[in-house]
């Protein structure tokens, strides 16, 4: 078990010594993996930033991904075909619930836009850090959308994720560091003790802190 998402950050940073002083850059799923990215780069001294990526739930069902969808310089949108065919999910249905993420990352991004840091990735080190990983669905999003971005290097970072899910990102990028492998489990929440849903606020909130730490670096 973990204690929150900053326990978990600082181990997932013990776990990621080797890449300090390297060209590392972390990037945060929200919301998150944002305190857990912030926990990660000031151990390692590194860029922060986040990736606008967003589940595409089943009508009715919105914790089952059919896909997941990123917005950016180089966006993606991931069909989870099995899940697709297995409950007959229209192209119309699909597309109209990915509009309406697309719309929420849209507001995101306005929001968050004054305090996120706009980072370039080309031939760098970029850890995609999030707090747990269920179906992989938005992590192998945005590992896909990432990679597109020409970096020389794709580190995952995560406390836990399911054995199946490490075993196919594990195909896709160049490490993936999980500090607990599951068989199964409900949900990313039961690993820890304290995991509150966390607000916009709580991210901006994040990001400055990391503003006020970098700042000091200098």
């Amino acid at each position: 078990m973990f204690n929150d998402r900053q326990d978990v950050g600082r181990r997932l940073a013990s776990a990621l010594l080797r890449y300090r002083n390297q060209d590392v850059v972390i990037v945060g799923l929200p919301r998150g993996g944002v305190p857990v990215a912030l926990e990660i780069a000031k151990v390692l001294d590194a860029p922060m930033t986040m990736i606008f990526v967003r589940k595409i739930g089943v009508p009715g069902a919105p914790e089952v991904a059919m896909g997941a969808v990123v917005d950016g310089a180089h966006p993606y949108v991931l069909m989870n075909g099995d899940i697709i065919h297995r409950l007959g999910i229209s192209d119309d249905i699909f597309q109209s619930v990915m509009e309406e993420e697309l719309k929420e990352i849209a507001r995101r991004k306005a929001l968050f836009k004054a305090v996120v840091p706009d980072v370039d990735l080309e031939g760098k080190i970029v850890m995609l850090v999030d707090d747990g990983i269920a179906t992989g669905a938005t992590m192998t999003a945005a590992a896909v959308a990432i990679q597109q971005y020409g970096v020389e290097r794709l580190v995952i970072a995560v406390p836990v994720a399911p054995r199946s899910v490490i075993a196919n990102l594990e195909d896709k990028v160049g490490d993936v560091i999980c500090l607990e492998a599951a068989s199964s489990f409900r949900a990313v929440g039961d690993v820890y003790h304290h995991f509150p849903q966390l607000s916009d606020d709580d991210v901006i909130d994040c990001f400055r802190q990391y503003s006020i730490v970098a700042a000091d670096r200098m």
